[in-house]
């Protein structure tokens, strides 16, 4: 389970150390939270914590349709299926 550590700061510091912000998001893999008037406005994150994310929110969205195709009976059998796929690959 995902599980990031957040710190909050205010703009002027993304302004006025950004070095050290950027530093944080990667290597202390924190999500900084960038507050202007005191209001949460952004959030930054490593570029590596970002892929890593949005590999797993793809993954659960393919995961929620299959749930879906379960659910409203669009599903085939194993076999159906794997002959279905050893034909496509015959075909080229």
């Amino acid at each position: 389970m995902l599980s990031l550590q957040e710190t909050i700061r205010p703009s002027a510091d993304l302004r006025n150390h950004y070095n050290e912000i950027s530093k944080q998001c990667r290597e202390g893999k924190e999500a900084v939270i960038i507050t202007v008037n005191g209001k949460g406005d952004t959030v930054s994150v490593g570029y590596e914590e970002y892929k890593a994310m949005k590999a797993r929110i793809e993954l659960l969205e393919i995961l929620a349709e299959a749930d879906e195709d379960i659910k409203y009976g669009r599903v085939a059998s194993m076999k159906d299926t794997f002959d279905d796929l050893r034909s496509m690959l015959k075909e080229g």
